[in-house]
This record gives structure tokens, sequence and C-alpha cells, in this order.
């Protein structure tokens, strides 16, 4: 495995074919107060490649307009949250999402654990280590710990895909999946704008509990 760290945006040039693998990283899980610090993706290679942001311009052409192409395929654990921190510090919408949280929920009915590690463990037989979780994330200088998690994150999302589609397609749920993935981008925007706890399809819409 290589790890290439880039500074504020991906080189140009760089071809990660037509899908890859995305993951962020922020000083927290707030969508109001913590701000991007990182952006790890891979071609589902081996390798991983770690933009540092710039966190006073998020000036980041290449990265964006690789998130916006339709052309490749975005793999996400948990998209919801990666894609809406995306679209208020970069901007822009994520076109071609595939979530594997989701696809995990739509047909691993017969467990409630739908987390990263618990995907890596059953579906592909790694352990994933989970100890750089908390961490600071805007250091100008990442730990070789912080590297090697943050590349973690996105190293085995395409392998996920793979027998997360087979099984959607055996359980004929892929189209509603595909569905969900589409819906994302406004899902996020509702979550920006406020309605992150509130179940607007409901005939009452109160928080949740």
């Amino acid at each position: 495995m290589t790890i290439h760290i880039h500074k504020h945006d991906l080189p140009d040039g760089l071809d990660f074919g037509s899908a890859v693998a995305i993951d962020t990283e922020t000083q927290g899980l707030s969508l109001v107060r913590d701000k991007l610090c990182l952006v790890q993706l891979s071609a589902g290679d081996g390798d991983a490649h770690i933009v540092q942001m710039d966190r006073d311009s998020y000036e980041a052409p290449n990265l964006k307009a690789l998130v916006s192409n339709p052309d490749v395929v975005k793999i996400f654990h948990f998209a919801r949250f990666d894609v809406a921190i995306m679209q208020r510090d970069l901007g822009v919408d994520t076109a071609g999402i595939f979530c594997t949280k989701i696809a995990s929920g739509l047909v691993r009915t017969y467990t409630d654990r739908h987390g990263l590690k618990d995907l890596t463990r059953e579906l592909i037989g790694v352990d994933l280590s989970k100890q750089q979780q908390s961490s600071d994330w805007a250091a100008s200088e990442l730990s070789d710990a912080q590297k090697a998690y943050a590349a973690s994150d996105v190293l085995h999302l395409h392998a996920l895909r793979n027998i997360l589609t087979a099984r959607l397609i055996r359980e004929g749920r892929l189209e509603v999946a595909q569905s969900c993935f589409e819906f994302l981008n406004t899902r996020c925007r509702l979550d920006l704008m406020g309605w992150d706890d509130v179940d607007i399809f409901s005939h009452r819409m109160r928080r949740k509990e």
C-alpha cells in the first residue's frame, strides 16, 4: 500500500478510473460546527490519496470536478455525512453515488450492525482498527497512524460494493438502492437546512425522540 498526501487539491491528470472510493475527515460530526479537513480517495488498487484541505478557501478544482463527474461512481460508507460536508464546504453535489451502508441495510437484514468495521470483518475478512477515529485531523502534518487510519476507510470500499451489489441483485433490491443513492443530495440539503432529525414524510412531523 502507498499513501499519497496532497496539499489542498488532487494533482492534475490523476485518473481513478470508472469508480473511486471516497471518505472525509472533519474535526467532529457536526454539520454546523466542524469543517472538512481531509478527503481520502482510492481507485481500489491498494493505494490511497489523501487531500489535506485548505480550510480558509476550499479551492480544489480537480477534486470538485471529480466529485461532480457523473461518469465516475463515488463509493462511500455512510454517504449522508460525506456528501453533506462536501456540499457545504466544497459547494458541489456528488454525482454517481454508491453507499455501502445503505446497501448493507437493504440486504443484511439479519443484523443491525452496518458499520464499516462490521462490514469489512464479515464480508471480506478484514478487521479495521478504529484507534485514530477521534483525532486532530486539522494538524498540518499527519502522523503515520492517522494516515493509515484515513487510508483504511477507502481501501476496501470497492470490494464491499461488488459483494453488496451482488446481494442487491439477488434480493431484487438494486433499483430501490439506486433510488436511495439518487435521493442523497436532497437528503443532505435537508440536513444542512435543519431537517436532519425531522421526518417530513410523516403525517405528524415530530423531531425524533
